[in-house]
């Protein structure tokens, strides 16, 4: 085993983690430990754009982003924290495009702005153009750019450390972070990162799908490790499904296409969404338009052969003008489906694609270790975090706009921290639940495989917890669950070695995944009522009599919830500053 000590550590390397790196970087010996090399971090594959309200294209303000955001998110949005990622976006665009980003021009020189699903003017009477962008590839460019940057500031990288565990010491009665537990794949080796702030960025959990968005890599694991050390999660049971994933694979079409004119169409050819949301129509947000495909299908207008898709239409765009603004999207739909989008629509169905809950935190980016209380030292920031600025529904280009938002912020709030804490005390043997459970698989021979376990549990995810649920298909999923991780204490790993185990990452990766599975559906279950991204056909209105407010579940083996013994869930209030709940109309 080997000890590091530094100021800060920091938890994934994806947008959150290395924009928290360049500012704690600045301010504090900083190392930041990734599974991945940084650059191939999910970040990357946002395509669509960051919003702000620059207002460079057409008139617009943070506050009319600012009620977006909230209405998008059902009213579950924490409004404090939507003001101040509205007002913090403009200068966050502003940061990128200093640090070298290449953004899409206006013909002025300006950054060049596009319309995207949810985001209008005055509150809700028209479309607006808010979505910053560098063609369809912006996720990739923020990515390269905040590398860059981080190496220009000399942020120590530690790539290929994959952390499983959270290192926890008591101080004054209460128990706060001291460091991580780290497994190296190139050797085997196990590390203790000593530190007096970690900030995680460990990215989603998208994998307890079949059908998803989501990189093999977003196992949920800074999720995993936190609840597994006593800390809540919050909001779980919101997971929303991006509307345009390539029919059967999943693979994401970026929003963009129908932020430039594309159109949703079924069987029939009718542009269905004018239905379901006739003020915007295509451009709905996204629990919208998914849950509106998916019963276009149900009622038997999907397309194909087994009516099980409907189509994005691009056909009426020059092709000129697809091939500037979205080239990736047309790419994947020639590679992967054999489509032209030049002049054949191409087939698309709702994937899984992002978890609006995640780790509890304050708008500083702090852990939350119940409803108010703070962990001293402990922030997190992007997907895995719930500041709550996307409440039961994200709204697109939102994602790319929170990492940098609430990255900056955790990583100057870890970094101040830092600077007056002192480094706490590490408990004896930090590393001995790692090493013990390391082993424990490595030398397993029973006669379940990791990847049927994995296949079996995103095959019930998908056909009970998905875009429609109700109380029998999620008990059935949990029963399913269950069975599963009984089944996962008889795995058998067939690589003994210690240099790059991948055979044994997953298995690791795959522990994470049932964790986070069974919370997400007792969250479910738990909550009775339809908002945003998850609506329950056997409770089909929004219920704020009972359920306008956060779930807070914690694992706690005195407790049972829903017939599931160690866990206990607990509610938590939304904040409330200007925008009261109101019918959610489109």
């Amino acid at each position: 085993m080997q000890v590091h000590e530094y100021d800060v550590v920091i938890v994934g390397a994806g947008g959150a983690g290395m924009r928290a790196a360049i500012e704690s970087g600045q301010r504090a010996r900083t190392a930041v430990l990734t599974k991945i090399y940084p650059t191939r971090s999910h970040t990357g594959a946002a395509q669509g754009g960051m919003c702000a309200a620059l207002a460079n294209v057409e008139e617009d303000n943070w506050e009319w982003h600012t009620f977006d955001t909230i209405k998008g998110g059902d009213y579950l949005v924490d409004q404090d924290a939507a003001e101040v990622m509205a007002k913090e976006a403009i200068d966050a665009v502003l940061d990128l495009e200093k640090m070298g980003l290449p953004f899409n021009r206006t013909e002025e020189g300006k950054i060049d702005q596009r319309r995207f699903g949810g985001h209008t003017r005055d509150h809700g009477k028209a479309p607006v153009r808010r979505a910053c962008y560098a063609a369809d590839r912006t996720g990739h460019m923020i990515l390269q750019t905040l590398y860059q940057n981080c190496v220009k500031h000399g942020v120590e990288f530690f790539n290929e450390f994959y952390v499983l565990d959270l290192v926890m010491t008591e101080v004054d009665g209460k128990e706060q972070p001291a460091g991580v537990v780290a497994y190296e794949l190139a050797t085997g080796e196990i590390h203790v990162f000593r530190s007096k702030s970690v900030v995680f960025a460990t990215g989603g959990f998208g994998k307890i799908f079949k059908t998803t968005s989501n990189a093999h890599t977003l196992t949920g694991d800074g999720v995993a490790v936190t609840y597994r050390r006593g800390l809540p999660l919050e909001d779980m049971e919101f997971f929303q499904f991006h509307p345009t994933g390539l029919a059967g694979l999943g693979i994401l079409l970026s929003e963009a296409a129908r932020g430039e004119g594309g159109i949703l169409r079924n069987a029939d050819g009718e542009r269905f969404m004018e239905r379901y949301a006739p003020t915007i129509k295509d451009l709905a947000p996204r629990d919208i338009v998914a849950r509106s495909m998916a019963n276009e299908v149900r009622e038997g207008r999907g397309c194909g052969p087994n009516k099980d898709y409907v189509l994005l239409d691009l056909t009426h765009l020059e092709p000129a003008h697809i091939d500037a603004k979205l080239p990736d999207i047309t790419e994947f739909a020639r590679t992967y489906l054999g489509v032209e989008p030049y002049t054949e629509p191409v087939p698309v169905f709702p994937t899984a694609h992002y978890g609006m809950g995640g780790i509890p935190t304050n708008i500083e980016s702090e852990v939350l270790r119940d409803n108010t209380d703070v962990v001293p030292g402990l922030y997190a920031a992007g997907e895995c975090a719930c500041v709550s600025v996307h409440g039961s529904n994200r709204l697109g280009t939102n994602s790319l706009l929170d990492i940098n938002v609430f990255g900056k912020r955790a990583g100057r709030a870890a970094a101040e921290y830092a600077k007056t804490a002192p480094m706490p005390e590490l408990p004896e043997n930090p590393e001995a639940f790692v090493a013990g459970e390391i082993e424990r698989l490595r030398t397993s021979d029973g006669p379940e495989r990791v990847a049927a376990i994995r296949a079996d549990l995103q095959e019930t995810m998908d056909a009970n917890v998905q875009v429609f649920r109700t109380d029998e298909t999620m008990r059935k999923a949990l029963n399913d669950i269950e069975a599963l991780r009984e089944r996962y204490k008889n795995i058998g790993i067939q690589d003994r070695g210690r240099r790059f185990n991948l055979d044994l990452l997953e298995a690791m990766e795959l522990g994470f995944l049932l964790e986070i599975a069974e919370v997400v559906t007792v969250a479910a279950i738990h909550r009775k009522e339809s908002r945003g991204g998850h609506f329950r056909e056997d409770f089909p209105d929004r219920d704020d009599a009972n359920f306008m407010q956060h779930t807070m579940t914690y694992r706690d083996q005195s407790s049972e919830t829903e017939g599931i013994p160690g866990m206990r869930l607990e509610w938590k209030p939304v904040v409330v500053t200007r925008y009261q709940p109101m019918e959610r109309k489109y």
